[in-house]
């Protein structure tokens, strides 16, 4: 694989000044980043790394798919920019609002975290969100040039050196969450280490079986079984016994039109596992990726065999217009268009999105801003609605998308609604495509709302029976009597009062009860007008500017809200504490928060949003936004502490998985005395 041209350094006027070397056990804020020594691979020292309990991920693979992959053709996506560890490597979020993020989801059952480093470990944002979605996701294992003929050499001396170095990799895999591997190994070998490399692959794929049950091991279409550095471009005799041992093959991408049919062929019944390169980059691969990357996926799709995206952060890197998030959307919808949706979410409840990308411009709590500061962190992406993508939409036609900088409910997004609506006519947007099984028991659906004059917005929610009745049922806040012939009910919600709100945000909820058992399988958000309060008729108008945010929803199962343990349930602590001197008597503040209940486990929790009060002998300061967390554990660094300031207290706010968060008055807290240093 080749890596995408990155661009050139800037020339500066001063010699740089060489940053002090990376000391993985020293107190820092917190990043993800590869194993580049065999060395560090055998000797476990990444687990002793400072950074090791930050890179745990916290979301497990959702919908049931620890099991087997789906047995259909199937789509691997492996992200390759710039070498990896860029904006993805600060754990607990960086400062790029425009930072890469991938959203479509639902179109991917595979995500391949690579670099050219030997052992690239996916950070920690890259499966939280991807298990969410139901999507695994594989590390690499790289041997490549001069230095991956060394490895190899140490690597395959022995089959107990192929056994050892194959259970350190899956012991990654396990305690850091992921789900397997791919093994790229680019160099040429000698014929006499062939079978130590298949015992290598072989036993990492049962070793991996056995720790990770439904983990993927797949091969790179590289080395031969003659130890010849040949990409065959197809699966054949000279890659086949390394696919026989394994989960899968990812063919390289010079593939030619027939290659496919071939592969199929050979395969047999392991057709999906087979999975055709395609460059999004378009070097020399089958129709020149890039925007006709469409043209690859169609004669996959016509020879029934599963494809390999390299690279589609290309649409990022190369700046392709007229934005990210447009060509983003552009790019993915033509991949949708020839390919079809593979993933159908939600499937079970609570369900909770906030329509987070994991980036953006400011960040709310419960419709409050709590934040002006720009961020990105893909661990906070929530589930990704199903928008269809409007090339040249019509003037009459509603726009939809994803929102990063109006104001947020939740996280830093919302989905916006604009256009123009007459009185007369509604329009209905997908947003989930879902599979949730339903007993007769009432469900109970929460959203907020922020809309401009009379534009009104409500849900339409889809469900179909055991007898294969379909049913749609609107939730709406008014009168929507002049539509009630389009759904089989309307339910009227009512209005939730929550204090705090001061950004104009509408808490909506209405019940669902239905009488038999059912499957709720879509999800739609419907744009209407309010008819007017005044007792006068006037003319129905064809054509009227509408404009409407969704911030939120949550589907459950009880009305109640989730009830959280008492403060006192926690144990929370300080550790590596170090203070520094600022200016004007001002210090700086380091340390590592750690917590964990006293008794049981806290699984029940998605995230943990970190805040701090800055004390003074008059007052107690307003709670100040540090990040969130997704483990037990945050590190706060370099923290301003005004000379003013008796103590600090940190407040570790909890966060349910239907999207609650407990009240601030009573989340744990951990103090620090800030005047004896």
């Amino acid at each position: 694989m080749s890596q995408p041209n990155s661009e050139p350094e800037l020339q500066s006027s001063s010699p740089p000044q060489s940053p002090p070397p990376f000391d993985p056990t020293e107190p820092s804020v917190p990043i993800s980043y590869p194993i580049k020594t065999l060395d560090d691979l055998e000797s476990q020292s990444y687990f002793n790394s400072f950074h090791y309990p930050f890179n745990k991920a916290s979301v497990a693979l959702q919908f049931g798919s620890s099991s087997s992959l789906p047995n259909r053709r199937r789509l691997l996506v492996c992200h390759d920019m710039a070498g990896g560890y860029g904006d993805d490597k600060w754990v607990q979020g960086g400062t790029n609002p425009e930072a890469y993020a991938i959203w479509h989801w639902y179109l991917i059952d595979v995500f391949v975290y690579f670099s050219h480093s030997l052992v690239a470990l996916p950070p920690p944002c890259w499966i939280n969100t991807a298990h969410r979605h139901g999507v695994k996701v594989l590390g690499t294992f790289i041997a490549e040039g001069d230095e991956g003929m060394v490895i190899c050499d140490r690597l395959l001396s022995t089959k107990e050196s192929a056994h050892l170095y194959a259970e350190r990799l899956a012991e990654l895999a396990d305690s850091l969450g992921f789900d397997g591997w791919l093994i790229n190994i680019e160099v040429k070998l000698h014929i006499k280490q062939i079978p130590i490399l298949k015992e290598f692959v072989s036993h990492l794929n049962e070793t991996m079986h056995s720790l990770v049950p439904g983990s993927l091991v797949i091969w790179y279409d590289a080395v031969t079984i003659l130890g010849d550095l040949n990409w065959q471009n197809q699966l054949n005799e000279m890659n086949k016994p390394f696919f026989d041992i394994c989960d899968g093959i990812f063919v390289n991408y010079f593939w030619t039109e027939n290659y496919p049919r071939l592969s199929a062929a050979i395969a047999g019944d392991r057709k999906f596992d087979v999975y055709m390169g395609i460059d999004v980059f378009g070097r020399n691969t089958y129709g020149g990726g890039q925007w006709n990357t469409n043209a690859a996926l169609d004669v996959l799709k016509k020879n029934d065999v599963s494809a390999a995206i390299f690279a589609p952060g290309w649409v990022y890197e190369t700046k392709q217009p007229p934005n990210f998030q447009s060509a983003q959307n552009h790019w993915w919808a033509l991949v949708e268009k020839s390919w079809g949706l593979l993933q159908n979410y939600p499937k079970m409840l609570p369900f909770y999105t906030n329509f987070d990308q994991g980036r953006g411009y400011h960040f709310s709590i419960d419709g409050t801003k709590v934040s002006d500061d720009p961020w990105c962190n893909i661990s906070c992406q929530g589930f990704q609605p199903f928008l269809e993508f409007a090339d040249n939409p019509s003037p009459g036609i509603i726009q939809t998308h994803v929102d990063l900088t109006e104001a947020s409910y939740s996280g830093g997004g919302n989905i916006t609604f604009k256009g123009t609506l007459g009185d007369n006519a509604f329009f209905a947007r997908r947003l989930f495509l879902g599979e949730i099984p339903l007993e007769n028991l009432p469900i109970f659906c929460t959203y907020s709302v922020r809309s401009e004059g009379d534009s009104q917005l409500g849900l339409s929610l889809h469900f179909s029976s055991t007898m294969n009745e379909s049913t749609s049922i609107l939730l709406s806040s008014g009168d929507f009597n002049q539509f009630s012939s389009k759904f089989s009910k309307v339910i009227p919600t009512h209005q939730l009062e929550r204090p705090g709100n001061s950004f104009g945000w509408a808490l909506q909820e209405g019940s669902i009860a239905l009488e038999n058992e059912g499957m709720l399988t879509e999800i739609h958000a419907v744009c209407y007008r309010s008819k007017p309060e005044s007792s006068e008729l006037r003319p129905a108008r064809s054509s009227v500017k509408y404009f409407a945010e969704l911030g939120h929803l949550t589907i459950r199962t009880s009305e109640k809200n989730f009830d959280f343990p008492p403060s006192s349930s926690w144990l929370v602590e300080g550790q590596f504490i170090k203070w520094a001197s600022g200016s004007r008597g001002s210090k700086t503040l380091s340390v590592k928060i750690v917590w964990k209940l006293k008794h049981g486990t806290s699984t029940a929790f998605s995230n943990y949003i970190i805040h701090v009060k800055k004390v003074t002998k008059q007052v107690e300061e307003v709670a100040e936004y540090l990040g969130t967390a997704h483990v037990e554990a945050f590190y706060v660094s370099d923290l301003v502490v005004p000379s003013e300031t008796s103590s600090l207290k940190f407040i570790v706010q909890m966060c349910a998985a239907d999207g609650t968060c407990q009240n601030l008055d009573d989340s744990p807290t951990f103090t620090v005395d800030a005047e004896g240093p």
